[in-house]
């Protein structure tokens, strides 16, 4: 077998399962599911791996030089305990920027045992693993009070890291934590449907309930057992919270009309759930196209650009064609004039970590690395 052909059987196969899950059929047994990261194993250990296959459409030697810096500028700032902080914005959030910057490097195609990125995403796997609590919530103690953004995060690379891991009793261990943080999320939910900021908060908005659902797909995806109920009602608390011209409010209950970033979100986790040819995504996706641009200086008037364009270019990937390659364009032209010298970005007066890991989740989609984000 040519290390070639390697990824592209790894993509077939995450594709079969998809299709499987979302055709509502039986999925396969888990050593089947654990047949990707057998062939992962198989990826050679040295050389760039966005080098190995064929560069994708769109992708320029520019981008992959952006990836490459903004790459190795997250291995060079990643702490000792394998966690990232915000490095330079506002709070802390461990838990939210490890899972983030972990997801940006797994995307690269390293695994946490291939690659030239694989000691910082295994460093990364650990420290999620130590956060984890036997209650299932994984959050570090400061972020008690704020924690569900990140514990939607951390499910999400846990799952994705969890079909590459060629440790039997590493994997058992990933699949313990994602089992207790499914089940955290599942109690958790309010009776609308979303979530709110931490585990017993009775309430629910918005950009809470669209990580929870990303994660519990993700987790899903990789064999974990999950309440197609709890899904199923999260997708409906999001349809009840679009407004008449197509935007998602807030809150189910108030919110204060409609709000591109979390519309954008929106969108992306309904196709997540597999809702492809749902009229509300169709709305949604209207409404990101008239009220989102790459152009930061139009988007003002409600910020958080970054965490918009995270969503809004899942969204355009998989809707495809002609809309995704002048996004694709356009966005990567943004990012590289927004760049800092050390190959980072400061997002949102967040941080550079997280700024930094949304550049590289949206530059790496096309590479369909990640199973969440392949079409």
């Amino acid at each position: 077998m040519t290390p070639e052909r390697i990824p592209v059987l790894v993509q077939e196969r995450c594709a079969r399962l998809r299709d499987c899950e979302l055709r509502g059929r039986r999925l396969p047994s888990r050593p089947a599911l654990l047949v990707a990261a057998a062939v992962a194993a198989a990826l050679p250990s040295s050389g760039p791996l966005l080098a190995a296959a064929r560069r994708p459409d769109g992708v320029t030697p520019e981008i992959e030089r952006m990836v490459k810096g903004g790459a190795e500028y997250l291995v060079r700032t990643q702490n000792r305990d394998g966690s990232w902080n915000n490095m330079g914005g506002i709070g802390g959030y461990p838990t939210a920027m490890t899972a983030l910057g972990g997801t940006a490097l797994l995307m690269t195609g390293s695994t946490p045992t291939r690659g030239p990125y694989a000691r910082s995403i295994s460093r990364a796997v650990d420290f999620i693993l130590r956060v984890a609590r036997p209650s299932g919530l994984i959050a570090t103690p400061a972020e008690e009070g704020r924690s569900m953004h990140g514990h939607g995060f951390a499910m999400l690379f846990l799952a994705q890291a969890y079909g590459m891991e060629s440790d039997p009793r590493r994997q058992q261990r990933i699949h313990d934590v994602l089992t207790r943080a499914v089940r955290i999320t599942e109690r958790s939910q309010s009776r609308a449907g979303g979530w709110l900021y931490s585990p017993n908060s009775e309430g629910d908005e918005g950009s809470v309930t669209v990580t929870q659902i990303q994660g519990l797909r993700a987790c899903r995806n990789a064999g974990i057992q999950v309440s197609r109920s709890t899904i199923e009602r999260a997708v409906r608390y999001i349809e009840k919270s679009q407004e008449p011209d197509g935007g998602i409010r807030y809150q189910l209950r108030g919110g204060g009309g409609s709000r591109p970033p979390i519309t954008a979100a929106a969108v992306a986790t309904l196709y997540n759930a597999g809702e492809y040819d749902s009229p509300v995504a169709l709305k949604c996706l209207r409404y990101c196209d008239r009220t989102i641009s790459v152009h930061s200086d139009t988007n003002r008037s409600w910020g958080h650009y970054f965490y918009a364009q995270l969503y809004y270019s899942q969204a355009k990937y998989q809707q495809g064609g002609k809309e995704w390659s002048q996004y694709y364009r356009a966005i990567a032209l943004r990012l590289a004039s927004a760049r800092a010298g050390d190959g980072s970005w400061m997002g949102d007066q967040v941080g550079t970590t997280y700024g930094t890991a949304i550049a590289l989740t949206i530059l790496q989609l096309p590479y369909q690395h990640v199973p969440i984000y392949q079409r």
